[in-house]
């Protein structure tokens, strides 16, 4: 395993019965890289984010996080990381405030530090204003919100987001944004898989793709648009810069357009 890196795998391999969700996948993350995640529905993504968070049992394989070995090291590892899953599991019957005291003190703040930082986040993130609603009558992007809130507010090391911004309107999502991007700047590790290319590509330096299953591109954004650039003979687009999207759609073979025409809609 690679030593210098934040989140490393080897091998990680998820099989549910005769299918193969995720196969052999090496992954290399940085430390203070923002890393995109991406790869079309049912491609392994999910399944990929919850081995390496502990979520999942690997079917084999090794992952290590900050340098400890998940498997030997559950509960260290999840000390000093933060996950945001796909499937938020909050208790809507506490309040914005209560739930965030509750993460706190889950990972080890004592009782004035929990407080301190979950009126501090509540503020942030705008949920202030309405300090007896009940989780479960917020919003979805409220929900959102708060769940990186709870991800956060013990300061981790390095933050795994699945879908963050999926059902989110754009105040809250730029509200987001600008915590990720003040976490990045302080030395954090983030992990991000987004449907969002656009997003994908403002925030992430480095990005992998996965495919049926299979790590098909790992890099830069810059040396993903070179490999791609050289496939095709240096056909670059009009605007003479590869996007995310059009690497994106050549790597997965989304180019193939399909021809055929709704009836009822021709």
């Amino acid at each position: 395993m690679d030593g210098t890196a934040t989140i490393s795998s080897e091998h990680l391999t998820r099989r549910f019965g005769e299918f193969t969700a995720v196969d052999d996948v090496n992954l290399r993350v940085a430390p203070g890289q923002f890393f995109g995640f991406l790869g079309p529905n049912g491609a392994g993504k999910s399944t990929t984010i919850k081995m390496l968070t502990g979520l999942l049992a690997t079917t084999s394989g090794r992952i290590e996080i900050l340098g400890l070995d998940l498997e030997k090291n559950p509960v260290e590892v999840k000390r000093q990381i933060g996950v945001v899953p796909e499937g938020m599991s909050l208790f809507g019957r506490l309040t914005g405030a209560e739930f965030l005291n509750f993460a706190g003190r889950m990972y080890g703040l004592d009782r004035e530090t929990a407080a301190s930082r979950a009126a501090e986040l509540l503020d942030f993130m705008q949920l202030a204003d309405q300090p007896k609603k009940l989780v479960t009558d917020y919003s979805h992007g409220m929900q959102k919100k708060l769940a990186l809130a709870a991800a956060v507010i013990h300061g981790p090391k390095v933050l795994f987001l699945d879908e963050p911004f999926e059902g989110v309107d754009a105040i809250a999502a730029g509200t987001l944004k600008s915590m990720l991007q003040r976490m990045i700047a302080r030395g954090a590790t983030i992990f991000l898989t987004s449907h969002v290319l656009e997003i994908v590509e403002r925030l992430c330096s480095h990005v992998a793709i996965i495919h049926q299953g299979k790590l098909v591109a790992q890099g830069s954004l810059e040396e993903l648009r070179a490999g791609v650039d050289a496939q095709t003979g240096g056909h670059a687009p009009e605007n003479g810069r590869m996007t995310l999207e059009e690497i994106f759609l050549h790597v997965v073979g989304g180019t193939q357009r399909n021809e055929q025409e709704l009836s009822w809609l021709g």
